[in-house]
């Protein structure tokens, strides 16, 4: 029998931590996840995404997600590749923890972004999501590198590099929207990694990584 995992291997992998599960979105949790972005990601006025997304009207930002979702996958090649893993707790969805990369067989580098839905924020789980793609990345992809950036005014974000071990990795003017933010941007190896001290479970790995050109 065909399944949709063997059709889109990318489909069946799974990382789990002691509170979260983390995996690619599938057409059906669309809904879910256009739900949490409309509950609310961050305040009014401080946007710390440099593409304002989450300033679209209602009836914008669904279809504008989907298309996201549709066009990472649409890219995906081993040269150039963004896994969109939706983030799962207690049950709900609640946000999205990007990991993706470009000439990953030569440059062994991952990059990182992701949004929580206000109301679990706080907590950890940013920490904790990130440390799963991290943790991923270098002891299952054999990644070399993991970098990150954000508004040099975002304090959560920078606080969650901070913590994981990140270091800084300079700093520049990006167009931000309607703005120009100063941009800090942040580098993390296995050797600076401060490792969580939890084990993250991961399923479907093998075909992920073999679709991906990164086994």
């Amino acid at each position: 029998m065909t399944t949709l995992g063997s059709v889109w291997p990318l489909f069946d992998l799974t990382l789990t931590t002691p509170r979260l599960e983390l995996r690619p979105i599938q057409d059906h949790e669309i809904p879910a996840a256009v739900a949490a972005a409309r509950g609310g990601i961050h305040d009014a006025g401080r946007n710390p995404f440099s593409t304002p997304w989450t300033e679209l009207a209602d009836e914008e930002l669904g279809p504008n997600m989907a298309r996201w979702y549709w066009r990472c996958r649409a890219e995906c090649t081993p040269e150039s590749w963004t896994l969109l893993l939706g983030i799962w707790h207690e049950g709900g969805f609640v946000g999205c923890q990007d990991v993706g990369a470009k000439d990953f067989a030569a440059v062994r580098t991952v990059t990182t972004g992701s949004w929580l839905k206000q109301s679990v924020q706080g907590r950890g789980l940013g920490k904790e999501m990130r440390a799963a793609v991290v943790l991923w990345a270098f002891d299952w992809l054999g990644a070399e590198a993991a970098e990150s950036e954000a508004a040099a005014w975002n304090s959560a974000s920078r606080g969650v590099s901070r913590s994981l071990g990140y270091e800084l990795n300079g700093i520049t003017r990006k167009a931000w929207g309607p703005k120009v933010e100063t941009v800090q941007h942040v580098r993390l190896t296995p050797e600076t990694f401060k490792r969580p001290d939890w084990t993250l479970k991961v399923e479907g790995h093998e075909a992920a990584a073999k679709f991906l050109g990164a086994s």
